[in-house]
């Protein structure tokens, strides 16, 4: 293990991706699993968090408090709600601690709010950790410059499992906004999230959603470019939440120790 491992601490612990997470720490040689945070006054308060994860005994117990144990730690992964990760944000800021954030949802006022905290902690805020999901943003962005104004139609198409709370996903907005930006068109502007009854002919510029959810799908997400006579699909799928938590964890390590600012995957994977 690396001398200069960083100690993390994982909120949501008892969660699927908080114990999804826990594994991904607990495999890789270059981080320290330190804390595991689940809600105030659960029960679950004190469990070993190998047992929680179904990994054996750790010795690394949960706590409900997370200022109770930040000092222990160097970075904070975050996966939960928008109101909790702006709660913990304020107290790494608190605390001089970096954090990772997945959490998806967010409003705009929630996102300035974050946004607010750019000078003093070092965050990485991403809707998507996955490695092949960052390395796709940047194949869109080729694509979307391309094609986008040759009379290609854009579309993105997003599935995920029955649980999630938002649509679409944040991936796939994160997905328009490139293409989105790559073309210059605002995608407040030429978004249509919703076609239902006689919504008329598709206009030139659009770029339109589709949500699915069902069952356990882990999240897929498709962008079709498609004129006459040809489409091209770019096509993201994952199979196990590992992929992000891996992905997570990835940019716990690069996030360690680095001067306060918003930094997202692409920053860690040196794609821009």
């Amino acid at each position: 293990m690396s001398s200069h491992a960083p100690r993390i601490a994982i909120v949501g612990a008892a969660g699927r991706m908080g114990r999804t997470l826990v594994n991904a720490v607990t495999q890789d040689p270059d981080a320290i699993l330190a804390a595991g945070i689940v809600e105030s006054g659960s029960s679950l308060a004190g469990a070993d968090l190998g047992e929680l994860a179904g990994l054996g005994k750790l010795g690394v117990v949960a706590s409900d408090s997370l200022g109770a144990v930040l000092d222990d730690v160097d970075v904070l992964i975050d996966f939960t709600a928008p109101q909790v990760t702006l709660s913990n944000l304020a107290l790494c800021a608190e605390h001089g601690k970096a954090i990772v954030i997945g959490t998806t949802g967010l409003s705009d006022a929630e996102i300035a709010t974050l946004d607010g905290y750019r000078d003093r902690v070092p965050m990485v805020f991403a809707p998507n950790m996955s490695v092949g999901v960052n390395l796709t943003l940047k194949l869109l962005e080729t694509a979307a410059k391309a094609l986008g104004d040759e009379g290609y139609d854009i579309e993105v198409i997003e599935s995920h499992h029955r649980h999630k709370v938002d649509a679409p996903s944040g991936t796939a907005l994160k997905m328009g906004e490139v293409m989105a930006d790559a073309l210059e068109r605002p995608l407040k502007e030429y978004g249509v999230f919703e076609r239902v009854g006689q919504c008329g002919p598709r206009t030139d510029k659009e770029i339109g959603f589709a949500t699915v959810r069902a069952g356990d799908i882990v999240g897929e997400h498709t962008v079709m470019f498609a004129t006459e006579g040809e489409r091209i699909e770019i096509t993201h799928k994952a199979s196990s939440r590992m992929t992000f938590a891996k992905g997570a964890v990835r940019a716990a390590r690069w996030v360690s120790g680095r001067e306060a600012g918003r930094y997202d995957m692409q920053d860690v994977l040196e794609l821009k």
